[in-house]
C-alpha cells in the first residue's frame, strides 16, 4: 500500500510539473530587428525543444520591465536588454526588486554616431566634432531649413535620450538637429540619401544589418570617461535632460537577456534555458541582415539557424557534454 501510494504520488507530481512547465510563455518584442530576431530564437527554442506553447508582445523597455516585474504572465521575457543603456530598469528590477533575471550568457555591443563612407573621403568628416560645424550644418541639411539633421533614434529606446543629450554636450544641436523617427521610416529615408550620396549622420550600433549593407563608419569619439558621463533616464528623473551630461563615448554595451523570475514556478524548464542563452554577436547581424536587407521570414530564418546549430542550442537547455 506505501509503495503503491508513493507511486501515485510521484505521477501526480510528475503530471503537476509537466502541467505547470507547459504554462505559456509571453516574449516581449521591442522595435528594433535584433530584438524582434532574438524574441523569435527564443520562442521557437522553447516550443521545438521545450513542447512549450509560446506568445509575443510587442512593447517598449519600460512596459516590457513593468510587466516581467509583475509576474502575472503578461510579459515574461525581454530578449535584449542593451546595458549600461537599460541599467535603469535592471537596477530597479534585478537589483533592488528581484522581480528579474538575466541570462549568464551575453554578446558585446557598440554604438554611435555614423555616417556613410563617402562623407569621410570626401568631406573629411571623421570626427564626432566634424558635426559641430557650418560645413556640417550645410552638409547634413536634408529639407532646406537651414540645419542639418543627425538621427538619434527611435522613441522609446534608451539609448535616444543618451544620445539626445550627447549631440547636445558635443555642441552638434547648435547646427544639427536631433529626429527620433521609427527607425524603419529613418532606413528608408537614409537609402535615398545614400544612392544620391548625401549627407547622413545617424545613431548606429553593432550587432546591426546597416553595416553589411552601406560601407559607414562610426566617428571617433574620446575614450569612454566616467566622470564625463553621467545618464539620468526619464523614469529616474523628470528633469533627466537637464540633469545628464554626455560628453564622453560610449561605453561597451553588454547585451543580455531577462526574464520574470515568477517563471521559475511557472515555468521552470523555461526559465533554466533563458537563464543560460548565450547569443553571438556576429551570427545575430548575420540574421538580421537574412531579415531586414533581403527580406526573408523571420521565422524562417530563425528555424533555420537552429536547425543549423544544435550543439549551441543544446548548450543553452544544459544538454551539450564535454
Amino acid at each position: 500500500m506505501k509503495k503503491l501510494t508513493l507511486t501515485a504520488t510521484l505521477v501526480l507530481t510528475l503530471g503537476a510539473t509537466t502541467v505547470m512547465a507547459q504554462e505559456k510563455v509571453m516574449v516581449g518584442e521591442p522595435s528594433w530587428p535584433g530584438a524582434k530576431i532574438m524574441s523569435r530564437v527564443i520562442g521557437q527554442v522553447i516550443e521545438t525543444r521545450l513542447g512549450g506553447e509560446v506568445g509575443y508582445a510587442p512593447g517598449a523597455n519600460a512596459v516590457i520591465f513593468a510587466a516581467m516585474d509583475g509576474g502575472r504572465g503578461d510579459i515574461d521575457v525581454h530578449p535584449d536588454v542593451w546595458l549600461p543603456n537599460q541599467s535603469s530598469f535592471t537596477d530597479e528590477y534585478v537589483d533592488q526588486k528581484g522581480t528579474v533575471a538575466l541570462s549568464s550568457g551575453s554578446y558585446e555591443g557598440r554604438a554611435g554616431i555614423c555616417v556613410p563612407n563617402y562623407m569621410v573621403e570626401d568631406h573629411n568628416i571623421k570626427s564626432i566634432y566634424d558635426l559641430a560645424t557650418p560645413m556640417a550644418q550645410e552638409l547634413f541639411d536634408s529639407d532646406g531649413d537651414g540645419l542639418g539633421e543627425v538621427w538619434v533614434g527611435a522613441s522609446g529606446w534608451a539609448s535616444t535620450n543618451t544620445f539626445k543629450v550627447r549631440v547636445r554636450d558635443y555642441g552638434i544641436e547648435t547646427f544639427l538637429t536631433p529626429t527620433t523617427e521609427d527607425e524603419t521610416v529613418f532606413y528608408s529615408r537614409l537609402k535615398d540619401q545614400v544612392d544620391q550620396q548625401k549627407g547622413a549622420a545617424f545613431y548606429c550600433y553593432a550587432p546591426h544589418y546597416v553595416h553589411a549593407l552601406y560601407d559607414v563608419t562610426i566617428l571617433e569619439e574620446p575614450e569612454h570617461d566616467a566622470a564625463t558621463y553621467k545618464m539620468v533616464q526619464p523614469d529616474q528623473d523628470a528633469d533627466w535632460y537637464n540633469k545628464s551630461h554626455v560628453s564622453t563615448g560610449e561605453p561597451v554595451k553588454t547585451v543580455t537577456v531577462a526574464h520574470s523570475k515568477s517563471l521559475e514556478q511557472r515555468n521552470p524548464a523555461a526559465a533554466s534555458f533563458l537563464a543560460s542563452i548565450d547569443m553571438d554577436a556576429a551570427q545575430l547581424s548575420g540574421l538580421t541582415y537574412e531579415v531586414v536587407v533581403k527580406g526573408r521570414e523571420i521565422d524562417e530564418v530563425v528555424a533555420e539557424w537552429i536547425d543549423g546549430n544544435g550543439d549551441t542550442v543544446d548548450g543553452w537547455l544544459g544538454l551539450k557534454t564535454n
